[in-house]
C-alpha cells in the first residue's frame, strides 16, 4: 500500500513541474512590439509570411524581436539557431 502511494505521490509531482515546464498558449502572451520576447512554446515555427512555408523552428527560452504584430501573427527577428527575420503565431510569449 505505502508503495502505491509513493508511486502516486511522484507520478502527480512529475506531472506539475511537467505542466510547469511547458506551458498552454492561454499561460503566455501576445508580443509586444519593439520588445525582445522569450519563447514558452516547447517548438514555435517561423514562417515566411503569416501561414506561410515554414523557415525554421524556435525552441523554448530563445528569443524573437516582435516588429510587427497584426491579428494572430507576429513578424520580427528570430534569435538562436535561426538568426533571420519572419512570422511567428502570436501568443506564445512568456
Amino acid at each position: 500500500m505505502k508503495r502505491v502511494l509513493r508511486t502516486a505521490a511522484a507520478t502527480s509531482v512529475l506531472l506539475v513541474a511537467g505542466l510547469a515546464i511547458a506551458p498552454t498558449q492561454a499561460d503566455a502572451a501576445n508580443g509586444t512590439v519593439g520588445v525582445r520576447e522569450t519563447v514558452c512554446a516547447q517548438d514555435l515555427q517561423l514562417r515566411t509570411d503569416p501561414g506561410g512555408a515554414r523557415s525554421g523552428t524556435l525552441h523554448y527560452g530563445q528569443t524573437f524581436l516582435v516588429e510587427r504584430v497584426i491579428p494572430g501573427w507576429a513578424y520580427g527577428f528570430a534569435y538562436g539557431d535561426i538568426n533571420h527575420r519572419g512570422w511567428v503565431q502570436d501568443g506564445w510569449f512568456c
